[in-house]
């Protein structure tokens, strides 16, 4: 067996199944010839631009992912966008097969009153900012004194960890020099997160719990109402009951006075965002659990009747991700996933796309960590080795593996590779090294200046 494949996506699980799948066709004897490509510059997805730059232990991750890509095996193509630069079809014609791992970067939507008006944000997007993303503006409206966070995930925690966060706690981190000077700038006391169910329900885990904890000279605030009907002996798992614990020991914590405050609500349901012109409040409707008595299966709740009015100035959405289409390929728009049989996708009438594949979040949706991204590769990889072995892909019609970066040079795309990669890499750890608060490095933010460094490097084909 000898395959070329090519995976879209260079975040987490585009670069799994290159590993899973290099592992798998030689462990059964055969060679296979893997392409990564990238519509950003620089590799690593939300690796790279969707975890909140005070989460150190993520480098474990990226030097996971490092290394699988610096063995030589998987060549990065990046700065390349699928359906603009070249065509799925055409990639058929290079390729056995191709992986679809796109990831899901949109927000998923909240469809209440107000919700479009000026001061409402997708939480998506103000990551992308403040990780550096180059294709976001690099200003953000930080004018809230008074803000509200709506979702009860790790993503809703980030968001207002770094809303409520002071800048100089966040110098020693990889944040660029105006999202820093954003976040100086901004007058905020408050931030409240509100969850729609109780404490029990929450869909945070422990260590990013724990974080929210320890941010220097900020208040955290919880409601005693809120847990009156919490029982941490019941809680379903070990992970929950730490995270009862946590959340149970804050309530007896002394308000020192600090300049900001993080709130944590909980049974409360968004009804509407408040305001004419702009966001000047939101409202939630009480909500409280269904008692077993009453036939409520755990984290079942219901309305009260009861609704609370917040006086803020900006409101942020945390309430999911949502993928993509990508051009030339099927795309379910309510759940916004590739539709797909086990990794292997499907048209409308169910029917097999022949060399097409799919994994990570836009096979299966914004769900799971790194942990189920392997697993889910491990699925499509050996879906798409059955179907090499029983002859159902068919053999690429350009026998050159080259020809695809001839292809791209003819059209004047200006393709990145690995190489260059670690060419930008080194020049944002020399930026930290030279910053006037040293740090690991200093992310480079503009498109065209990462292309800049990334092809002053060696263009290897590796």
């Amino acid at each position: 067996m000898h395959l070329r494949v090519a995976i879209i996506g260079a975040g987490p699980a585009g670069i799994y199944a290159g590993n899973i799948l290099n592992n798998t066709v030689r462990q059964q004897g055969g060679e296979v010839s893997i392409d990564l490509f990238e519509s950003l510059p620089a590799p690593y997805g939300l690796i790279r631009y969707g975890v909140a730059p005070d989460h150190p232990r993520i480098k474990g991750i990226v030097n996971s992912l490092h290394e699988m890509l610096d063995a030589g095996v998987i060549r990065l193509i990046a700065n390349v966008e699928i359906g603009r630069d070249v065509s799925i079809d055409e990639l058929h014609d290079h390729y056995d097969a191709v992986i679809l791992a796109t990831g899901a970067v949109r927000d998923a939507a909240l469809d209440i009153p107000g919700i479009d008006l000026p001061g409402s944000y997708g939480a998506a997007d103000f990551v992308s900012w403040y990780d550096g993303h180059p294709d976001v503006p690099r200003t953000w409206p930080l004018e809230a004194e008074q803000i509200a966070v709506i979702g009860n995930g790790n993503v809703a925690l980030d968001v207002a960890r770094v809303l409520a966060k002071h800048p100089v706690d966040l110098r020693s981190t990889d944040a660029p020099a105006n999202v820093l000077a954003g976040l100086e700038a901004s007058p905020v006391t408050d931030v409240h997160v509100f969850g729609r169910r109780g404490p029990a329900e929450v869909k945070f885990t422990p260590i990013e719990l724990r974080e929210l904890g320890e941010v220097p000279n900020v208040d955290l605030v919880v409601s005693d109402e809120d847990f009156a009907a919490v029982d941490a002996s019941q809680a379903p798992n070990n992970q929950v009951k730490i995270m009862l614990r946590t959340m149970e020991s804050w309530r007896s914590r002394e308000l020192t006075g600090a300049p900001r405050r993080l709130h944590l609500h909980f049974f409360h349901s968004p009804v509407e965002v408040l305001g004419d012109a702009r966001v000047e409040g939101i409202r939630f409707e009480r909500t409280e659990p269904v008692p077993a008595a009453e036939g409520g299966a755990p984290g079942a709740i219901r309305a009260t009747g009861e609704f609370r009015d917040y006086d803020v100035q900006a409101v942020y959405r945390a309430v999911g991700y949502f993928g993509s289409p990508v051009i030339g390929a099927p795309f379910d728009e309510l759940r916004g996933v590739v539709p797909n049989d086990g990794g292997r996708v499907v048209d409308a009438d169910g029917t097999q796309v022949p060399g097409l594949y799919a994994t990570g979040w836009i096979k299966r949706g914004p769900v799971g960590l790194i942990g189920h991204t392997k697993s889910d590769a491990m699925e499509t990889i050996e879906h798409l080795v059955a179907d090499a072995s029983a002859g159902r892909l068919s053999a690429p019609v350009v026998a050159d593996r080259d020809a695809v970066l001839e292809l791209l040079g003819s059209r004047e795309v200006e393709y990145t590779t690995w190489d260059g990669w670690l060419a930008l890499d080194a020049h944002e750890r020399a930026l930290g090294e030279a910053d006037e608060f040293p740090r690991e490095r200093v992310k480079v933010v503009p498109r065209e200046e990462q292309v800049e460094r990334s092809r002053s490097g060696s263009l290897s084909s590796r």
